[in-house]
């Protein structure tokens, strides 16, 4: 496994590599976990090459969110790396992403505009800038993301497909905990009593499956029986729900098979998200 810190002498290898080999890259921004190593795993099946980069991107982070106190364990992050036989780690600083006199930045596209695009402003145009910088460095054939960030995963297809970029969009399973907690990085943040809290999202997700399951199909009547399950919860805040569809993340009034019931909750402090799919 081969790290680089540099842009210029990655560049300088990629150049170097045949058109026919395909390359899949899994972009992240560390602190990695199951979650991670499954797309590392998904990208090592089907591609001849894995790339990963690391890099705690500023510019999706607001004014008074955690940037400073995301967690960060690059040693860890490279033993799991080395152990899944990924070929290459990129390593940026913030100067080869963002250089001296950088000021292009890339407009998300339209299924951006509400749920975190309203709780985060600016967030989905670091994740845009970010992504679209990475996919011009590393020239993969395919990126992968996880379903958990299932927003984010659809404005970064929306993107790529208006933008043209030449690389396909894989989007993985959500990995949990054995309690149907979704993985990520912020949950390190949790108290032992925040963890037993934060589990609401992820059960009240999979209440509202299960009225459509039993043949609900009113989008508001599965929320209004969904949204008190959050609010009774001690220490717990609403951010949002809502059911939308699965390409424009546009509010739906009939749920159909497919659409995604999407959540966002403050424990503490601590914002997360989570999804699931409406199945038939």
């Amino acid at each position: 496994m081969k790290v680089f810190d540099s842009a210029e002498e990655w560049q300088q290898i990629r150049a170097a590599l045949p058109h026919s080999l395909s390359l899949g890259l899994v972009p992240t921004m560390g602190y990695l976990h199951e979650g991670h190593l499954s797309l590392v795993r998904a990208a090592r099946r089907n591609n001849d090459r894995v790339a990963v980069s690391i890099y705690v991107n500023p510019t999706q982070f607001g004014p008074h969110e955690d940037l400073a106190q995301y967690p960060r364990d690059l040693d860890r992050d490279l033993a799991l790396l080395e152990q899944e036989n990924t070929d290459w780690v990129l390593f940026p600083s913030d100067a080869d992403i963002y250089p001296p006199g950088f000021s292009t930045y890339v407009e998300p596209p339209e299924p951006s505009r509400l749920w975190c695009g309203q709780s985060r402003p600016g967030h989905f145009r670091g994740v845009c800038t970010v992504i679209s910088i990475l996919f011009n460095l590393v020239r993969p054939s395919r990126a992968y993301f996880g379903r958990k960030d299932a927003q984010q995963a659809a404005v970064i297809r929306r993107m790529t497909q208006d933008l043209r970029f030449p690389v396909e969009i894989v989007v993985c399973p959500t990995v949990r905990e054995p309690d149907g907690l979704a993985l990520s990085a912020r949950n390190v943040y949790l108290s032992p009593g925040e963890r037993r809290h934060a589990l609401v999202l992820s059960q009240t997700l999979a209440a509202g499956v299960e009225r459509f399951q039993a043949g609900e199909r009113n989008a508001r009547a599965i929320l209004e029986q969904c949204v008190p399950l959050i609010e009774k919860t001690p220490g717990v805040r609403l951010d949002y729900l809502g059911i939308v569809d699965q390409n424009t993340f546009t509010p739906v009034e009939t749920v159909q098979a497919g659409h995604y019931f999407i959540g966002a909750i403050y424990v503490g402090k601590t914002r997360l998200i989570d999804n699931r799919v409406f199945e038939g």
